[in-house]
């Protein structure tokens, strides 16, 4: 059975003079969190066949810090389409994977990620889906079972949601900003 994890880039720095979107460094925070969130995935033994990856800065200093976290170097395929892609595209993306590969990592932006966890994954009365619904924080983890054998079968409405995991709640310094 296929499973994906997606993970939204990290905090990136807003206040950092870049002159394109797609050239935003991440912040302190946001490094912290993506070593944390990797540090974590490791602890629970969780392991991917393949990774793929927005090209954009944000994408690639979250790899950074997670694949540190990790204790292993990824080797992400650097797709341009996962750069600020909308739920249908990333379902593209999915669509393409490799055949031969079991587990994925998906690394991307919001609001595509969220859209495509919430298409994918059932409405449900409780449960993490709700957690989703409420937001999806930068640096968190979120991993789907696809209930499919092959990539090209997987379709709204049919994926397991099972680890839903957001950076705050593993280092509460790491939640929202106090206003």
């Amino acid at each position: 059975m296929k499973t994906l994890t997606l993970l939204r880039h990290a905090k990136s720095g807003w206040d950092d003079p870049v002159s394109r979107d797609f050239d935003r460094p991440l912040n302190p925070k946001g490094r912290r969190a993506a070593t944390l969130m990797g540090r974590h995935l490791r602890s629970l033994g969780v392991d991917f066949d393949h990774v793929v990856a927005s090209p954009a800065v944000r994408v690639e200093e979250t790899l950074d810090g997670f694949e540190s976290g990790y204790g292993r170097t990824l080797a992400p395929s650097w797709d341009r389409r996962v750069y600020l892609a909308s739920s249908a595209t990333l379902l593209d993306v999915v669509h393409d994977l490799p055949a031969t590969v079991e587990r994925v990592l998906l690394v991307g932006h919001n609001p595509g990620l969220e859209d495509l966890l919430l298409m994918l994954v059932p409405e449900e009365a409780d449960g993490l889906r709700g957690l989703v619904e409420q937001k999806y924080p930068t640096a968190t983890v979120a991993e789907m079972d696809l209930g499919v054998d092959a990539w090209d079968e997987v379709r709204a409405g049919t994926a397991t949601l099972n680890r839903f995991v957001r950076p705050r709640d593993l280092d509460p310094t790491l939640g929202p900003d106090e206003r």
